[in-house]
C-alpha cells in the first residue's frame, strides 16, 4: 500500500500487526509534527548544542516503532509517547555530556510559553528529570501532564484524551505541577 494511503492510526495498528512496511508508511504520516515539536524544542537550547531536532526525532522514532507490543489508540497516543521518548534522548544525552565533561556543562532548557514555570528561566535537563521523577513518585498524572506539556507541546485536550481524564482535571494537575515544580527547582 503506498503511502498515504492509510492514517497513522491504521498504520500503527498494522506495524502491531506485523505487516511488512506498515512502519515505512508511518513516518511520513508523523514526521512533520514530531520534527516540528523537536524544532520548537530545541529553540530553546543552547547555541552550542550538538543535537539537532532531526537526530531527536529520528531517535525517538526508532525507540517508538522498535515496540511492536504497545497498544497504539491513535496519532495522539503515539505524540504523546514520543514526547516521552524525545525526553529520554535528550536526557541521555545530557548524561552523556556530563559524563565527558565530568559535572561540568550541563544540558540546559528553557520552558517555552505553553509551559512556563517562571518566564525566562533556563533549566537543566538532568535536573527538570530528577524532579520530574520524583513528582511521578508523589503525583504520576502530574508528571505526565507536565511531560506531555513540556516535551510533547500537547494541548490540554489532547492530553485529556490520552490520559482518558477531563480537560478540567488536566487544567488542575498542570497548576499544581507547575506550582510544585517551581517550589523545587527553586
Amino acid at each position: 500500500m503506498k503511502t498515504g494511503s492509510r492514517s497513522a492510526t491504521d498504520s500503527l495498528a498494522a506495524h502491531v500487526a506485523g505487516e511488512a512496511g506498515a512502519v515505512d508508511e508511518l513516518l511520513p504520516l508523523v514526521y512533520g509534527e514530531l520534527r516540528a515539536l523537536a524544532g520548537a524544542y530545541m529553540k530553546r537550547e543552547r547555541r552550542d548544542h550538538s543535537l539537532t531536532p532531526t537526530a531527536v526525532v529520528h531517535e525517538a522514532y526508532l525507540r517508538l516503532i522498535d515496540n511492536t507490543r504497545t497498544d497504539w489508540r491513535g496519532k495522539t497516543h503515539f505524540l504523546a509517547v514520543a514526547a516521552t521518548q524525545m525526553r529520554r534522548v535528550l536526557v541521555d544525552h545530557a548524561r552523556a555530556h556530563d559524563a565527558r565533561k565530568r559535572g561540568g556543562d550541563r544540558l540546559r532548557v528553557s520552558l517555552s510559553e505553553t509551559a512556563t514555570f517562571a518566564p525566562g528561566v533556563s533549566l537543566d535537563v538532568l535536573a527538570l528529570n530528577e524532579v520530574l521523577e520524583k513528582l511521578a513518585s508523589l503525583s504520576p498524572r502530574q508528571a505526565s501532564v507536565v511531560e506531555l506539556r513540556f516535551f510533547g507541546g500537547l494541548s490540554v485536550k489532547e492530553i485529556a484524551f490520552y490520559l482518558r481524564v477531563s480537560e478540567r482535571t488536566i487544567k488542575e494537575d498542570w497548576r499544581m505541577a507547575r506550582a510544585w515544580l517551581r517550589r523545587e527547582l527553586g
